[in-house]
């Protein structure tokens, strides 16, 4: 009897445990070993903010399946295992056993790299004191919230202001502790267009929190903990500081072991997810992907894009030829009482692509507006005038923002014109949408003015 062909996975939080479970389930004679540096696997790292906030009380919740319920489906997880070295000739890797001190090497005959993102932490002095935090894994969520109830902070200094520093801040300010958010940029949250930030700017003021902007770090200082965050304009008293500027493809491994790095150093891969070394594949934060707006490749780390990505690699060791053709960037965060949400091209990003952009924003209300509760809503759609193509989308209000930027992705996704949206077939009900939905008239709007 043939020996089983085995695949090994490196990273078991969403692209690597996706990619164990439909590799397994797709060829049940697969054997499949799955190895996480950390003690936890397949958690929802996006919902440490509300962890630490309180809104979910222990961080099991965040789980979504155990090392045992993938072992009972014939995966062997192996928790606390670090890989120290890819052999793509020999194909096998160098892993430490962290919990028994020693290394030992692994076989393979099929590998999926998914070793994610890390946080970037600039190289400045003072970063590694007691009391400057990072939160990317469950880990770093745990230990935040832990400082927190330890000793209550009188200050709280958020180093960047993106997705993360924001739902952070309100996670903070629900916590009633004082709040200062420094960026280095001229606005909140690069990847909208400036007037759409700057809604977001006035509701994070609103709610307390302290924005300085254009004011990059230069360092923290203290004596045994941080007591003092340093920029490039102002000196701000802080025992807690949370680094949120960002990750950068975690790709160290993959590089040393000769496979091809691409946008941003994430690893490079084809649509079915193949890197430059055969019978590798790489899914996940680590990896680059193409922009189906511009047609190149890019780095757009997301939770939701790491799942398929991993499904993709993992039906595609069993043998089942799928395909992953991209993304177009659709995002969304809750920022105190606003949905953020955005998809496609900035009209920036688009300018910079060399389309011949137009874009126009409307205020708007999120149902009938005789209905009660309707919100004010802000829709923007960025288009090509040459092409009358779609190219992005922003929506911020206290409702309606959220699900319907999911429309418009799939309208870019599908390389629809402005036209071919207003002729969409909508769902109308008072309680949900006026007879024009928000996103048919702000159509109609940058369709007229194109």
């Amino acid at each position: 009897m043939a020996p089983k062909k085995r695949l090994v996975v490196i990273g078991a939080v969403a692209a690597g445990t996706s990619a164990a479970a439909k590799a397994k389930r797709s060829d049940p004679d697969l054997e499949v070993i799955l190895l996480e540096r950390g003690a936890q696997i397949s958690y929802g790292a996006c919902g440490l903010p509300y962890f630490i906030a309180g809104l979910i009380p222990s961080a099991d919740a965040l789980l979504s399946r155990t090392p045992q319920e993938f072992r009972k489906r014939g995966v062997d997880v192996r928790t606390q295992h670090d890989v120290k070295q890819i052999d793509v000739a020999n194909k096998n890797l160098r892993v430490a056993d962290l919990s028994k001190a020693q290394e030992y090497l692994l076989p393979y005959d099929c590998l999926v790299v998914a070793t994610g993102a890390v946080p970037m932490r600039p190289p400045m002095p003072g970063l590694d004191l007691p009391g400057v935090f990072t939160l990317r894994t469950l880990a770093d969520g745990v230990a935040l919230k832990a400082a927190l109830q330890t000793k209550p902070p009188k200050s709280v200094v958020i180093v960047g202001g993106g997705y993360v520093g924001l739902e952070m801040a309100e996670a903070f300010r629900s916590l009633d502790l004082p709040v200062t958010i420094v960026e280095s940029t001229p606005q909140l949250m690069v990847t909208l267009d400036e007037d759409m930030s700057e809604l977001v700017l006035a509701e994070v003021e609103h709610n307390g929190a302290r924005v300085l902007l254009n004011d990059g770090l230069v360092g923290c200082e203290g004596s045994g903990r941080v007591r003092k965050v340093v920029t490039q304009h102002s000196e701000i008293p802080a025992d807690l500081v949370l680094l949120a500027v960002g990750v950068r493809p975690n790709t160290s491994l993959a590089e040393q072991a000769g496979i091809q790095l691409g946008a941003r150093k994430a690893i490079s891969v084809d649509g079915h997810l193949r890197t430059s070394v055969e019978w590798v594949y790489a899914a996940g934060d680590c990896v680059d992907t193409v922009h189906q707006v511009t047609g190149q490749k890019a780095y757009i780390p997301l939770g939701s894009t790491a799942n398929k990505q991993g499904r993709v690699a993992g039906a595609n060791v069993a043998g089942l030829g799928h395909t992953f053709d991209g993304v177009v960037g659709t995002a969304v965060a809750k920022v105190f009482d606003l949905e953020v949400a955005r998809t496609g091209l900035a009209h920036k990003q688009a300018a910079a692509a060399g389309f011949a952009v137009h874009s126009q924003a409307i205020t708007t209300k999120s149902r009938a507006h005789y209905y009660p509760g309707a919100a004010r809503l802000v829709v923007k759609l960025i288009m090509d005038q040459e092409s009358r193509r779609l190219l992005g989308a922003q929506l911020i209000g206290e409702e309606g923002a959220a699900k319907r930027i999911d429309v418009l992705a799939a309208a870019i996704y599908a390389k629809m014109t402005v036209d071919d949206l207003t002729r969409l077939d909508y769902s109308y009900a008072p309680p949900y949408a006026s007879v024009w939905d928000p996103t048919l008239r702000a159509a109609n709007v940058v369709g007229r003015l194109g």
